[in-house]
């Protein structure tokens, strides 16, 4: 018997495109062509005029953990073993927040402020996520 695991993401006809580009491991952000303002998670209309005049952009993948858990508990079969386990809302520098986790850093080393890139994990043959590490200016050498 395998290993439960986390549940994977289903695509959507509204977040289809931005799994493609994660597979490919590429970030990208809906921005709407009327005011210019980025969504995410992506939806249908922009969530501050309302039009539906979207278009697929490629983020900076670069932010700043806006906040941040550290999990003890396994909340889900598959996190069994392997807590604990830290979720990271990270505001891009494009304004958006997006929650994910942060890896290759000591959950100890994890603060608000702490400045991340992301990177892409392959889940499955079909859903790669995008995560978080600490950018290049904020690791020693």
């Amino acid at each position: 018997m395998s290993e439960p695991s986390l549940p994977s993401p289903t695509p959507t006809p509204d977040t289809e495109e931005f799994w493609q580009r994660a597979k490919q491991q590429k970030l990208v952000l809906q921005r709407c062509r009327d005011c210019h303002q980025y969504t995410f998670p992506p939806r249908p209309t922009c969530t501050v005029c309302g039009s539906n005049q979207r278009e697929w952009v490629k983020a900076s993948g670069r932010g700043k953990v806006y906040t941040f858990v550290i999990t003890h508990q396994p909340v889900h079969p598959g996190l069994q073993g392997k807590t604990p386990w830290n979720i990271v809302v990270v505001e891009l520098e494009e304004g958006v927040h997006v929650i994910s986790n942060i890896v290759q850093c000591a959950l100890q080393d994890i603060q608000i402020g702490l400045p991340v890139e992301a990177v892409f994990e392959d889940v499955t043959s079909e859903i790669t996520l995008p995560k978080f590490r600490v950018a290049a200016q904020g690791r020693s050498a």
